[in-house]
């Protein structure tokens, strides 16, 4: 399996893949053209051709950045793809100077293997929350709010699974 950067190619599975999540209620949707608008936010796992899982790292200000839209094909899950997908965000944030990088998310044991904490909603900027007008929990957001300091994260060097 190998981790790379998505291509505009990528767009329709990955379209796929995260709107069969977003109607479980675990991930917000996403439209063809925000996927097409955001692709260089996306990391991909790719096996054989086939996208089995995708990763955005979302830059929010000069210090502070997003994972988002992460999802594995359920026939991958538990197979190292979300965590390699995570690291490649993390890595990339590292590289780029980003100090910290939170994620709104229901799996708080799986980013908790990356030293991501709980934080309070509230200590997130404002600006983060407009995407979350589109959510149909809005404003009652079940999710939980994590954070990052990157020099506490181990963070593996190389893109294979």
């Amino acid at each position: 399996m190998l981790i790379r950067k998505a291509k505009l190619k990528d767009v329709p599975e990955l379209y796929n893949l995260i709107n069969e999540y977003a109607k479980e209620g675990t991930l917000l949707p996403r439209s063809l053209n925000s996927l097409y608008e955001n692709i260089r936010d996306f990391w991909v796992c790719e096996k054989d051709g086939e996208i089995v899982g995708c990763c955005a790292l979302h830059i929010v200000w000069e210090d502070l950045a997003e994972i988002k839209s992460l999802a594995v094909k359920k026939d991958y899950k538990g197979m190292g793809v979300g965590s390699s997908l995570v690291e490649a965000c993390l890595r990339e944030a590292e590289e780029l100077g980003i100090k910290k990088v939170f994620v709104l998310t229901y799996a708080q044991g799986f980013f908790s293997k990356f030293n991501f904490e709980e934080v309070e909603k509230a200590k997130l900027p404002h600006k983060v929350w407009g995407e979350c007008i589109n959510c149909i929990k809005f404003p009652s957001c079940d999710e939980i709010a994590m954070w990052v300091d990157l020099e506490k994260v181990f963070i593996k060097h190389d893109s294979e699974v």
